[in-house]
C-alpha cells in the first residue's frame, strides 16, 4: 500500500513539474494578462471568471504573475544546480583522486563553506556579487557545490578500489578515461537524486532572496516578490500571499518526492 501511494505521488510530482515547465516555456501563449501592467481601478479584485486568482494591491493579475514567477524559480533551479553539480564534482573527482595535501585542502574549503548557514552564506555572495537574478544563480551555485564534492569525492573514493578500475589501472589506461568510463557512470544515480533535492532547496533560496529584495527585481514577477507584496495585505487580499505560497509549496513538494522515489530506485537497499 505505501508503495503503491509513492508511485502515485511520482508520477503526479513528474506531472506536475512537467505541466509546470510547459507552463513556464509557454507564458507569453498561457498568461490571460501581462504580469506587469497595473490597473488601479481593478485592485485587490477577489477571485473571479475576469481575474481567475484575483489581482495585486496594483491591480496586476496574480495568476500571470505566478505563470511567469515560475520563469524565474526554474530557470534559477536549472543554472544553479548546473554550477553545483560542475563545480563540486570538479572538485570532489580532483580530491578523490589526487594526493593527501590536494584531498585535504579541498574538502577543508567545501568544510568551510557548509558550516555557515545557508541563507547567511547566500545573502553575503550576492551582497558581494551585486543584487539580480544573474548574482542568485551563481550564489547558489556556489553554496551547493560543497554537497555534491563531498558526495562525489565519498563515491570516487569507493570506486577507485574496485577490481575492474585497478585493472584498467594496471592496462595502463589514462587516468580521465578512467573518470569518464568507470567513475563517472558509476556515481551518476546519487549525483542525479542529489540534484533533485538540491533543486526544491534552491527554488526556496531563490524566494526568500526575492522577499529579501536581493533577488529577482521588480518589475520581474518572483513568487518571492509577490509574497513580500502580500505581507501589508494578507487581511484584506489573502490570495496575493495563498496563490504563490501554494505555488512555492507544490513545487518543492514535488522535487523532494522525486527525489525520495528516484532515490530508492537507482539505489534500492539490500
Amino acid at each position: 500500500m505505501k508503495q503503491n501511494t509513492s508511485e502515485i505521488l511520482f508520477y503526479l510530482s513528474i506531472l506536475f513539474l512537467v505541466v509546470l515547465g510547459a507552463a513556464a516555456a509557454a507564458a507569453p501563449a498561457i498568461a490571460p494578462y501581462d504580469p506587469v501592467e497595473q490597473n488601479l481601478d481593478q485592485r485587490f479584485s477577489p477571485p473571479a471568471t475576469s481575474h481567475l486568482l484575483g489581482t495585486d494591491n496594483l491591480g496586476r493579475d496574480v495568476f500571470s504573475r505566478i505563470i511567469y514567477g515560475s520563469r524565474s524559480a526554474l530557470l534559477v533551479g536549472i543554472v544553479a544546480v548546473a554550477i553545483a553539480v560542475t563545480l563540486g564534482s570538479l572538485v570532489g573527482l580532483v580530491a578523490a583522486l589526487s594526493g593527501e595535501l590536494t584531498d585535504n585542502t579541498l574538502m577543508l574549503l567545501m568544510d568551510s563553506l557548509l558550516s555557515f548557514p545557508t541563507i547567511l552564506l547566500a545573502i553575503t555572495v550576492v551582497s558581494f556579487l551585486g543584487y539580480g537574478l544573474l548574482q542568485v544563480m551563481i550564489a547558489i551555485g556556489v553554496i551547493f557545490s560543497p554537497v555534491f564534492a563531498r558526495l562525489v569525492r565519498a563515491e570516487a573514493l569507493v570506486i577507485k578500489t574496485e577490481g575492474y578500475v585497478e585493472a584498467s589501472r594496471s592496462l595502463g589506461s589514462p587516468i580521465i578515461k578512467i573518470v569518464y568510463k568507470h567513475i563517472i557512470p558509476n556515481l551518476l544515480g546519487k549525483v542525479v537524486v542529489q540534484c533533485s533535492i538540491t533543486f526544491a532547496l534552491t527554488v526556496v533560496i531563490e524566494a526568500s532572496l526575492s522577499y529579501l529584495g536581493l533577488g529577482t527585481q521588480p518589475p520581474t514577477p518572483s513568487w518571492g516578490l509577490m509574497l513580500k507584496d502580500a505581507r501589508n495585505y494578507l487581511a484584506l487580499a489573502p490570495w496575493m500571499a495563498i496563490y504563490p505560497g501554494l505555488a512555492l509549496a507544490f513545487t518543492v513538494f514535488a522535487f523532494n518526492i522525486l527525489g525520495d522515489v528516484l532515490s530508492e530506485k537507482l539505489n534500492p537497499k539490500i
